[in-house]
């Protein structure tokens, strides 16, 4: 089961999958395929086919565009607090206690883990400002076989960070963001699958002006990805426009933090300026549809964003978002656009209650946690083709069947219903990370 594009995809029964040496997929082999059972024997005779069950499936692995990876033990706490209170009260203390590289060690484990258990291949995390932590992050995810994208949390603005968690200068979060990407080179040299470091400013209101020109020169100067958030929800947004008579796009962009290989999470204030400035930079937007009910203060419209060819993606943004699973994700994105199209207040007509902007289907947040995600990092993976990486995951379908159904209805119960237990294993680069 693959997407073919944000609206389609494609299931079929009886292929064969075959992964070269590197971990891509060298072909499809379909039943009706003259070769089909010539290779299905070779594979047989080099005990080197994995066989499916009738009543399992193979999807790509999923790719979440946004993890705050240290709020993993807060995940689901004090969600019903405004978000300025919540990052004083609760976050920021929680990311203070990574300066304990022991602590970082065991919630890094649990967390990556966890997230393979639930079929994401691919993560795109918030480190802390602490190196040593970040590094064992990397290093989590290279033993449970997950490619991790991890960014050093840059943030010295004293206005809005706490004194006992922020960086002691914008020269200093600079230096040190260029000392972990040097980490991560070394680690590269000895790891099958690959960490990538990302330039990581919080947020406009987490950083000076300073430290904002300091990191957008480093993702020029050594090419790499940018990940922040951006117009998160109405305090974010007026934040930067009370500060820099600016929207929080323009502020970005201004130091050099909208690239092509930028991903800014949230969104749900974005005007049709910013999705413009967004599709001329190639910014992809990671779309965080359960945190977005808590701190969004809005829904972002999804269709609108796929319709005007905006690249966006999927992400959980623990622990602003309670749930480390895709697929409950996929669900509440659904949910959200329907509530967005069709209105929420019962004094309105029907008429004036709801909006222009169409409901997504299970297939349009499939699309977007896999190849959504996958163009949002510059990926060859997130569809099962040859050519792409073989991130897999293997799903038991959740439900009994009592009648024939077709495949696209199978796939819809997958979407809906499927947990971590329904997910048998999980192949990164055609390497078994879970099962």
């Amino acid at each position: 089961m693959t997407s073919i594009d944000a609206d389609n995809i494609e299931c079929r029964q009886h292929q064969l999958i075959c992964i070269d040496g590197q971990g891509y997929i060298d072909r499809v082999v379909d039943e009706t395929d003259a070769e089909f059972e010539t290779v299905r024997q070779e594979a047989v005779a080099g005990d080197k086919l994995i066989s499916l069950n009738p009543d399992e499936y193979i999807l790509p692995g999923f790719i979440d565009l946004h993890i705050h990876a240290p709020q993993w033990p807060n995940a689901g706490v004090a969600l019903d607090r405004p978000l300025n209170e919540w990052l004083d009260v609760y976050t920021f203390p929680m990311e203070a206690k990574y300066r304990d590289v022991e602590f970082a060690k065991r919630v890094y484990d649990d967390l990556v883990n966890e997230l393979i258990a639930n079929g994401t291949t691919t993560a795109l995390y918030f480190g802390t400002i602490h190196n040593e932590a970040n590094l064992e992050l990397a290093k989590a995810c290279v033993r449970h076989n997950q490619r991790g994208f991890i960014g050093k949390v840059a943030m010295d603005n004293p206005e809005e960070t706490p004194e006992n968690y922020r960086d002691a200068s914008a020269k200093v979060a600079v230096e040190q963001t260029e000392e972990f990407i040097h980490q991560l080179e070394e680690l590269n040299q000895t790891a099958m699958v690959k960490q990538t470091p990302v330039i990581t400013p919080r947020f406009v209101p987490s950083c000076t002006p300073e430290l904002l020109k300091g990191l957008g020169e480093l993702a020029a100067k050594y090419d790499l990805p940018i990940q922040s958030h951006c117009s998160e929800n109405d305090w974010e947004n007026g934040f930067a426009l009370e500060h820099y008579h600016k929207r929080d796009s323009e502020v970005l962009d201004q130091y050099g933090l909208l690239t092509d290989k930028s991903v800014m999470a949230h969104g749900t204030m974005l005007n049709q300026s910013d999705l413009t400035r967004f599709k001329q930079r190639g910014v992809a937007v990671a779309h965080c549809p359960i945190s977005n009910v808590f701190f969004g203060d809005a829904v972002l419209p999804v269709s609108k964003l796929l319709q005007q060819h905006n690249k966006v993606g999927m992400g959980t943004d623990i622990s602003g978002g309670y749930s480390p699973s895709l697929y409950q994700n996929i669900r509440q994105s659904v949910i959200s656009s329907r509530m967005l199209h069709q209105g929420v207040d019962p004094e309105l007509s029907p008429e004036e209650r709801g909006t222009d902007n169409q409901q997504i289907t299970a297939k349009n947040g499939f699309y977007l946690a896999t190849v959504g995600g996958a163009e949002g990092l510059h990926l060859k993976t997130g569809q099962i083709k040859a050519g792409y990486l073989a991130d897999l995951q293997v799903v038991k379908a959740p439900l009994t069947k009592f009648e024939d159904e077709s495949l696209d209805q199978t796939f819809e119960k997958i979407i809906y219903q499927a947990t971590k237990h329904d997910i048998k294993q999980v192949f990164v680069r055609g390497q078994v990370a879970k099962g």
